[in-house]
C-alpha cells in the first residue's frame, strides 16, 4: 500500500467520522419538534429520521460539488493532510457544541474547518464560493425560516380560528409525521453531501478520482457510505440538543412543529436544488421555530436561550478554522507532508 493510498483510507474513515458527529449532533433537527410535541415518541422519531436521511442522501449531489470546489489542495500527500485537518477542525467543534447542548451548525463547521487548513496550508480558498455559498445564506436562511414561520403560523392560526382545539392538536400531530419525514429527507439531502463533497476531494486530491471540471463524477460507494454513516448518527440520537431545540426555546403545540419543520424542510429543498448552497440544518430550524413561537408573543420565545445559540452560530466559523489550523501545523509537523 502506497502512503498517498494510506492517507486517502485515513481521511474516507475520517470523513465519515464526522458524518456520523453529523448524525447524532443534527438528529434533533428533523425530530425534536414532533418529539416535544408527542406527534411521535423518541425511538420511532429517530427510526424515521434515520431513514429518512438515508434516502435524503441519493437525491442529489449539487450541494457535495460545491463543498468540493471551496478549497483547492495541490493534488499529492500535503493536499490531503490539508482535507484531513480541516475535518478533524470540523468534528472538535461539533463535539464541543454537542457537549453542550448547542444546536449549531455542522456545515459551517466543515466549511470553517477547510478553510482554516486551506489557510494555514498556504492553498488557495474559493472565497467567491464560500461568501456566495456559504456566508451570504449563512444569514439570509435563518431570517427567511424566522420570518416564513411567522407567517405560516399565523395563516394556519387563521385558518383553524374555529376548529375544534383537541381535533386540530390530533390531526396535526398525524401531520407532523410527514413534515419531520420531509424534515429528515431534506437534511439527508443537505448533510450527507457535504461529506460525499470532503470525500471525492480527498479522491481528487489523492489522484483517485478526476474533478468535476474534467468530467469526474460521485463514486457510487461514496454515496451510500456517506448515507449510510449520517444515518447511524442519527439513530444514536442527539439527545442533550434535542431538549434545547424542543423545550428550551420554546414550548411547542403540534401546529407549531408543523409549521416550522414544513417551512424549515421547504428552505432546505430550495437551497440544496435551487441555489446548490450548503446552508444549515440547525440554524433554519432553530429560526423557523423562534418563528412560530413569536406569534403568541415575543416573551414566549426564551430570547436568552437563542442569544446563546447565536454565540455558538457566529463562532462555529472561525473556532473550527482555528482547530483546523493547529491541527493542520500537528499533522504537518509529525508527517512532514
Amino acid at each position: 500500500m502506497t502512503v498517498t493510498l494510506a492517507i486517502v483510507i485515513a481521511v474516507v474513515v475520517v470523513a465519515l467520522v464526522f458524518d456520523y458527529t453529523n448524525g447524532f449532533h443534527d438528529a434533533a433537527n428533523a425530530i425534536a419538534t414532533s418529539v416535544s410535541t408527542r406527534a411521535l415518541t423518541p425511538r420511532i422519531a429517530l427510526a424515521l429520521a434515520a431513514v429518512m436521511n438515508f434516502v435524503g442522501a441519493f437525491l442529489g449531489q449539487k450541494v457535495a460539488h460545491t463543498v468540493s470546489d471551496t478549497i483547492s489542495p495541490p493534488e499529492n500527500n500535503h493536499g490531503l493532510i490539508i482535507v484531513m485537518a480541516g475535518l478533524l477542525g470540523a468534528i472538535a467543534w461539533n463535539l464541543i457544541t454537542w457537549y453542550f447542548g448547542l444546536p449549531s451548525s455542522s456545515s459551517h463547521a466543515l466549511i470553517g474547518g477547510l478553510v482554516g487548513s486551506a489557510i494555514a496550508g498556504g492553498v488557495t480558498v474559493s472565497w467567491s464560493t464560500v461568501l456566495e455559498k456559504v456566508v451570504i445564506p449563512m444569514f439570509l436562511s435563518p431570517i427567511f425560516a424566522f420570518a416564513a414561520g411567522f407567517v405560516v403560523m399565523l395563516a394556519v392560526l387563521w385558518i383553524f380560528r374555529k376548529a375544534n382545539p383537541h381535533k386540530a392538536n390530533r390531526g396535526f400531530r398525524i401531520a407532523q409525521t410527514i413534515s419531520a419525514a420531509a424534515m429528515a429527507l431534506g437534511h439527508g439531502l443537505q448533510d450527507a453531501q457535504k461529506t460525499m463533497g470532503v470525500i471525492f476531494l480527498a479522491l481528487v486530491t489523492g489522484g483517485y478520482a478526476a474533478s468535476e471540471a474534467d468530467g469526474g463524477e460521485l463514486p457510487l460507494w461514496v454515496i451510500f457510505a456517506a448515507a449510510a454513516a449520517i444515518s447511524l448518527g442519527t439513530w444514536a440520537g442527539g439527545w442533550r440538543i434535542m431538549r434545547t431545540l424542543g423545550r428550551r426555546i420554546i414550548h411547542l403545540e403540534p401546529p407549531q412543529g408543523f409549521a416550522a419543520e414544513s417551512v424549515a424542510a421547504s428552505v432546505l429543498y430550495t437551497t440544496a436544488y435551487v441555489y446548490e448552497a450548503p446552508i444549515s440544518t440547525t440554524h433554519t430550524i432553530t429560526s423557523a421555530v423562534m418563528g412560530v413561537g413569536a406569534t403568541k408573543r415575543l416573551s414566549a420565545v426564551r430570547w436568552g436561550v437563542a442569544r446563546t445559540i447565536l454565540t455558538a452560530w457566529v463562532l462555529t466559523f472561525p473556532m473550527a478554522a482555528s482547530v483546523a489550523a493547529v491541527s493542520y501545523w500537528i499533522l504537518h509537523g509529525i508527517t512532514r507532508l
